[in-house]
């Protein structure tokens, strides 16, 4: 409790929050609120709402981009009389499907980001995990889609489906791995997972960047003073309170007995 008073005190010494902060923060709340009733409803209806979703989400992309490529599209059409063979014809059919105006663009990207939401979303239910192979298939299914929609390809829609499927499921497969290889924390995170917990119980969250900077990690905490803390611009008030705080700590008093 009297840990607790004490961040209040030290949040109110500190500068108010950035209001885009705020909004950020609201707005995870809101989703994660969202999130937790959608896992608690049946198969169908998590997959419906998860497309409906992505859907609306992917219309609203398309019709920015539609809008964006409308001069463009408009100058795609062939030449007055011109007599193109059927090649040409396709090539040009896949030309007008990618830079359409903003309707044809909305419902290209609602179909494509819609069905790879909703069986993602399908995916995850069943196997109980969101991985590579559960992010390619529903890429498949979103590439197949798209294909159908737009009208790109040749005469034979079904077999250029497949190959637009397998194409979205390796980039889909390829930028998943990507991103679980950036979005890991770093390794120097694991060092500071004690000096996070204590800034965050204090209220003082920010100087963490503060302990990094300084190499304060968790093994120095038994050791800490007031000319250290200093060292790292860390204001006087916290210093007192992370200090008292590592004084009144058993773990850590007895480890700096030591």
């Amino acid at each position: 409790m009297e840990q607790g008073k004490r961040g209040i005190v030290v949040s109110k010494l500190l500068p108010p929050n950035n209001p885009i902060e705020q909004l950020q923060s609201r707005f995870k709340e809101i989703e994660a609120g969202f999130k937790d009733w959608l896992s608690k409803q049946s198969l169908p209806v998590e997959a419906a709402v998860v497309t409906a979703t992505g859907a609306t989400q992917g219309a609203a992309i398309g019709a920015i981009m539609g809008t964006l490529t409308n001069d463009v599209s408009a100058s795609l059409g062939p030449p007055p009389g011109a007599n193109l063979n059927p090649q040409a014809m396709a090539s040009l059919k896949q030309a007008q499907a990618l830079s359409g105006g903003p309707l044809i663009q909305a419902r290209n990207f609602a179909v494509m980001t819609g069905v790879n939401a909703g069986i993602s979303c399908v995916m995850k239910r069943l196997r109980g995990k969101e991985d590579v192979q559960s992010s390619m298939a529903a890429a498949f299914g979103s590439g197949a889609m798209f294909s159908l929609v737009s009208g790109m390809g040749g005469p034979n829609q079904a077999a250029n489906a497949v190959t637009s499927g397998f194409f979205f499921a390796l980039v889909q497969g390829g930028l998943f791995k990507l991103g679980q290889k950036f979005s890991q924390p770093p390794v120097e995170d694991v060092y500071y997972s004690q000096t996070r917990s204590i800034l965050s119980n204090l209220g003082l969250q920010n100087y963490e960047k503060n302990f990094k900077k300084g190499l304060l990690t968790d093994t120095t905490l038994p050791l800490l003073t007031d000319s250290a803390l200093r060292d790292v611009n860390i204001p006087p008030g916290p210093r007192l309170l992370i200090l008292d705080h590592i004084q009144r700590d058993p773990q850590l008093k007895g480890a700096r007995k030591l």
